[in-house]
């Protein structure tokens, strides 16, 4: 049986080439491979394409003005030649709510990346497409838009479709909460929106999980990705970068002590499926 469990992160990388494409989920810190992306961040790898809803940065405040650390994948658009290309949803940090962007180290970056805009929706067909091997997917959202200048169009019983190419990235970032040896994963909230996509669509599917546990202790109704889509597993550390405390410690930080205050998390057995 094919070992799956990774010992670092650098080394569940450790593989990535110049000009792959990564696709990740992005909705908040708890739904984030964030140790995923500074372990590429430290790696000597360029000319890369990024797929995802957002590639903005999760950004904490040091003290200092107009200084601050920054996580995930738009951590590495402030190293020149890195990342060439990103396909998202978003293409302005001034819509983020990610902070002043006054002398925006991230703002002056995206600008001189190639940007393909377009929707969530469409990530998420494309992406479904290349999942379920299709040759691509009609959808009409897009039409009588700017996307009709860069999608074939058909129309079908008088109505007109864009087609979505499936986009299969060569490696996925995937965030779960727990994971068992043989790879089969379990999401929790916001991680279960977008992250099973990314697993079942990329070539090599790396997933950083909160907690790992043996073959058979996940109750099998409770799975959300079967682990035959998943290559690589590593745990995040106790308290480290991406953990439920460094979670709560960013939302404390960013919203105050009220954002943190809520009821504890159940364990599975005590959840519906």
């Amino acid at each position: 049986m094919k070992n799956k469990m990774f010992e670092s992160f650098e080394e569940a990388v450790a593989d990535i080439f110049d000009g792959a494409v990564i696709a990740f989920s992005i909705f908040g810190t708890a739904s984030q491979a964030l140790n995923l992306w500074e372990a590429l961040y430290n790696k000597d790898v360029k000319d890369l394409t990024v797929v995802g809803n957002m590639v903005l940065p999760v950004r904490e405040a040091t003290g200092e003005e107009n200084s601050f650390a920054a996580y995930g994948p738009g951590h590495c658009l402030l190293q020149p030649g890195k990342i060439k290309r990103i396909i998202t949803g978003f293409t302005t940090i001034d819509y983020s709510g990610s902070g002043d962007t006054k002398a925006n180290p991230f703002k002056e970056a995206i600008e001189k990346i190639e940007v393909v805009p377009t929707t969530f929706g469409a990530i998420c067909t494309k992406l479904e497409a290349a999942a379920n091997g299709y040759g691509g997917i009609l959808t009409p959202v897009g039409v009588g838009s700017f996307f009709e200048d860069y999608y074939d169009s058909y129309v079908i019983d008088g109505k007109k479709y864009l087609l979505e190419k499936p986009l299969i990235p060569d490696f996925g970032f995937v965030k779960a909460w727990k994971a068992d040896k043989l790879g089969n994963l379990v999401y929790r909230r916001v991680q279960r929106l977008h992250n099973p996509l990314v697993a079942r669509a990329s070539r090599v599917t790396i997933a950083e999980v909160l907690e790992i546990v043996e073959p058979g202790e996940l109750d099998p109704d409770h799975i959300h990705t079967p682990h035959i889509y998943v290559d690589r597993i590593v745990k995040v550390p106790e308290g480290g970068k991406g953990s439920v405390e460094w979670d709560e410690m960013m939302k404390e930080r960013m919203f105050g002590p009220a954002s943190s205050s809520r009821q504890p998390r159940p364990d599975i057995s005590e959840r519906e499926a």
